[in-house]
């Protein structure tokens, strides 16, 4: 499967060491809008074989691409994303799918009406201790509460580019571009959120104009507390974890290992300790995760399915962020909406 690679920022390194270890697909052409950006990319990664584009119409119009992955800013998307939905290419693109719940949905509803598979890069769900817990829920029993830290660190450098933590470029903070992940791995483990009670604010680390810290209480839908705690203000930055409390055990998820601790006295630990992109190099993680989401979305391009996480469920994690943030703006207990 060959596939183009469209917006050539931050995360490009990760794709391309992604497709440079994948047996299954190949990174035909690359683009960005600025051409030394494209030069740059090509002489970093020469082993790859992929060629510059001149246009996003030319990537759409080239019958060798199988797919596209899309990894420009929020704000920079829509007019990619009609190009490519009318030359019937399927499109993996980089979360979140836009900056708002409606600009988001809309175009979710596009490429369905187009009958186009839409995948969402939230990798964070093709770690392989998570596959291990789920092995593990159904004797865990009934979930009673949940537990989520995000306690990573941004330095004010990273703000400083242009657009970056605004809403115009982005969408929002620390829940829509870094929170994300690991919220959409909780909800796809405890199922949805019905209501949120949240704080959210700007610390005094940070010059930005969104969020870098939320705390928050959640009820989900099958009865089940929470809270929720987010922040690009934790020097000098933690990794993640997901702890989720049953009636017969609890488990403590972080990035690459899984502790679950049994209420009749039994205690497992699977895994070990692993970066995950929550200091102040936001890229320091492994591109394995990346790459299963890319492989993943090659096959159901090719025998048909459903991605690993599909545009349509993206809209869930969308969701919760939307609610988040309107609670923390007017202090009130929201009521997330449901799909």
């Amino acid at each position: 499967m060959k596939t183009a690679l469209i917006g050539l920022g931050m995360v490009s390194g990760t794709f391309a060491d992604a497709i440079q270890n994948s047996a299954d697909v190949t990174l035909k052409s690359i683009y960005a809008r600025n051409p030394d950006r494209r030069a740059a990319f090509l002489a970093k990664h020469p082993t790859l074989g992929a060629a510059s584009a001149d246009s996003i119409e030319a990537i759409a119009a080239d019958p060798e691409i199988d797919f596209v992955i899309l990894a420009t800013p929020p704000n920079a998307r829509a007019e990619i994303i009609e190009t490519l939905v009318a030359a019937g290419k399927p499109i993996l693109m980089e979360k979140p799918v836009e900056r708002t719940l409606a600009a988001a949905t809309a175009i979710v509803a596009q490429c369905e009406a187009a009958g186009l598979p839409l995948g969402i890069v939230l990798q964070h769900r093709t770690r392989p201790m998570v596959a291990t817990l789920r092995e593990k829920i159904p004797a865990l029993g009934t979930l009673v509460s949940a537990e989520v830290n995000i306690p990573w660190w941004r330095p004010q450098s990273y703000y400083n580019e242009p657009g970056r933590g605004t809403y115009a470029r982005d969408g929002g903070g620390v829940l829509l571009s870094q929170g994300i992940h690991t919220l959409d791995l909780m909800l796809s483990l405890t199922g949805p959120a019905a209501e949120v009670t949240a704080m959210t604010a700007t610390s005094a680390f940070h010059q930005m104009e969104s969020e870098d810290f939320v705390c928050a209480g959640v009820r989900f839908a099958n009865g089940a507390l929470g809270q929720i705690f987010a922040s690009t203000a934790s020097f000098p930055g933690r990794g993640e974890t997901i702890v989720l409390n049953y009636t017969n055990g609890s488990a403590l998820l972080e990035p690459h290992r899984l502790t679950i601790d049994w209420q009749n006295g039994q205690h497992e630990e699977m895994g070990s300790a692993g970066a995950s992109g929550a200091g102040a190099d936001p890229m320091a993680f492994t591109s394995d995760w990346h790459r299963s989401i890319i492989e993943d979305f090659a096959q159901i391009v090719k025998t048909g399915g459903t991605p690993i996480v599909s545009g349509r469920e993206a809209l869930t994690v969308h969701r919760l962020i939307t609610a988040l943030e309107h609670s923390g703006r007017s202090g009130t207990r929201v009521t997330v909406e449901q799909s």
